[in-house]
């Protein structure tokens, strides 16, 4: 394992002097340091987001929201708006319930921390910690796997996260973690982008359902109607779908939307 380990990182590390990625979440503030609130709302938006769908929705995010404090003083269908595109719209409302706590407390350092905010599991909180405080912390993600199935894994299958993260952890140094998993990243992507993503090797992985048709493409059309208010009789007339009433109850449930009458809007809390 020790010299396998060693061969991969110096294959990871020079495949990173050559091929790293630039993103704007990935670039440092004047001081040098890196803000923890930028690294939340690109961690948020590349779940189940592709890199390149991000970034501009990223920057104009970012321009209108520049800090906590004003993405949790504005009104959530503003958020929406900026949010509009990019899918999955529920994170829209974690990401401003989230800033709400943030905006009258500092930003968490630990897991634990983090993990009371809306939309942040373990893996997302340990990524934040890594990427805004370059903090040693273990978390796997799609292009993780990927690096790990192709240079470890390649002649096994259904192979565990458990397995995965005790692997991490003994690549894993504590000099750099940030540039580390910026390498993986960027390795994992190429992998992909090449044929040799493999994550069917997962114990975990289940296919994505397609989008077109779906409830999620419901849902958004739903939501982005809803952003000027919207009678649901004039929705059910151009909309035909024998979901929508289904739809619809459930936006209101999660808070998303707000139905009056014969009438739905986005809910500003």
């Amino acid at each position: 394992m020790v010299g396998s380990s060693k061969r991969f990182l110096d294959a990871l590390w020079s495949f990173y002097d050559s091929n790293r990625r630039e993103m704007p979440w990935r670039n440092p503030e004047p001081d040098g340091s890196y803000d923890p609130y930028k690294i939340l709302v690109s961690e948020i938006m590349l779940q189940q987001t592709q890199v390149d769908r991000v970034i501009p929705k990223y920057l104009a995010f970012i321009n209108r929201f520049p800090t906590v404090e004003v993405l949790a003083a504005a009104p959530f269908s503003e958020v929406l708006r900026f949010w509009n595109g990019l899918g999955y719209n529920r994170r829209a409302k974690y990401i401003h319930e989230a800033a709400k706590m943030l905006a009258v407390r500092t930003f968490p350092k630990t897991i634990d921390e983090l993990t009371e905010l809306k939309g942040v599991g373990s893996n997302t909180a340990a990524a934040i910690l890594v990427y805004a405080y370059n903090q040693p912390h273990i978390f796997i993600e799609t292009n993780i796997r990927s690096v790990l199935f192709y240079h470890f894994f390649s002649e096994k299958h259904d192979i565990s996260d458990g397995q995965l993260r005790n692997l991490l952890q003994k690549l894993l140094r504590d000099e750099n973690p940030r540039d580390f998993y910026y390498a993986l990243m960027d390795y994992g992507a190429y992998l992909k982008q090449n044929g040799f993503g493999q994550n069917s090797k997962s114990k975990h992985y289940s296919k994505q359902s397609k989008f077109e048709g779906s409830i999620r493409q419901l849902r958004g059309e739903v939501l982005r109607r809803a952003l000027d208010g919207l009678d649901i009789t004039q929705l059910k007339r151009d909309v035909s779908d024998t979901r929508l009433e289904y739809v619809i109850d459930a936006l209101v449930s999660e808070g998303l939307i707000l139905k009056s009458g014969s009438r739905i809007k986005v809910a500003d809390s």
